[in-house]
This record gives C-alpha cells, sequence and structure tokens, in this order.
C-alpha cells in the first residue's frame, strides 16, 4: 500500500480548538492551526458531531487547517481514520478521507489538505432526510 501524502487537515467539527477532540488528538502535534473554507459542500448536523456532504457549488464549510508536526503526522492519520471511523474501500464507511483544496482565509492561498466527508451512503441519507446548518459552521449551531 503506498503511504498517504503528508498533508495538512482541514477540521470543521470536534477536532477544532475547543472542541472535544482537538486536545486529545491534536494538541502539542501541531505546527499552524489556520481558518478555513471548504466551498463547494454543505454541513449537516450529525449524533454529537458534523458531517460535510460536498455539493459542488452549494455552500461553505468553515473551519480549520492544520498542519501536523512530520514526524507526528503518520501517526495521527491513523488516529484520525480510527477516529473517523474510515477504512480504505469499506463501504460501511461514515466518512471518506479526501485530498481537496481548501481556502486558508488569512491569506487567500488555497491549501491541498486531508478531509474526512460523509461517505456516498451517509451523504445519500443526508441530502433526503437532513437538514444543512445554514451557517456552515459547526461552531455556530
Amino acid at each position: 500500500m503506498t503511504p498517504s501524502p503528508r498533508l495538512p487537515f482541514f477540521v470543521y467539527g470536534t477536532l477544532r480548538p475547543g472542541e472535544p477532540h482537538h486536545d486529545t488528538l491534536l494538541r502539542g502535534r501541531t505546527l499552524a492551526e489556520e481558518p478555513g473554507r471548504l466551498r463547494g459542500a454543505l454541513l449537516y448536523d450529525g449524533p454529537g458531531y458534523p458531517y460535510a456532504v460536498e455539493e459542488p457549488g452549494a455552500g461553505t464549510v468553515e473551519g480549520d487547517l492544520v498542519t501536523v508536526r512530520p514526524d507526528d503526522h503518520p501517526d495521527l492519520l491513523a488516529a484520525l481514520d480510527r477516529l473517523e471511523e474510515y477504512r480504505p474501500g469499506d463501504p460501511r464507511n461514515l466518512y471518506e478521507r479526501v485530498a481537496r483544496e481548501v481556502l486558508r482565509t488569512g491569506d487567500g492561498a488555497f491549501v491541498r489538505a486531508w478531509v474526512y466527508v460523509a461517505a456516498p451512503a451517509v451523504a445519500a441519507r443526508l441530502r433526503a432526510h437532513g437538514t444543512p446548518l445554514a451557517s456552515g459552521d459547526w461552531k455556530a449551531r
């Protein structure tokens, strides 16, 4: 299996600063945490955590771009995959880890980052029965 590129992460829910998983998984392992936006996605409220659902042209999800210390990246990637219950190719996934261009709001640059988005079956259920968070911001819910 080819190793995953060491991209920053775009976090938009419980991994953001001040949210429950930030301190346990990210504190002390990052080089930078900067505000960012994922375009072409809607944010849905899940059972205690959010889902970003890709909808080209439909909305924006607010979050943070997290650059991880290089030595911590492989272990953190594995820990985040476990947290998000992501297993490559598993149709039971709740999330899929995808590389996307994310706007770094501080300077307007686009940065390629890992994002955990709703897996296809979850996204279909949310589109049919969910209500997107109008602000696109989990912290403003």
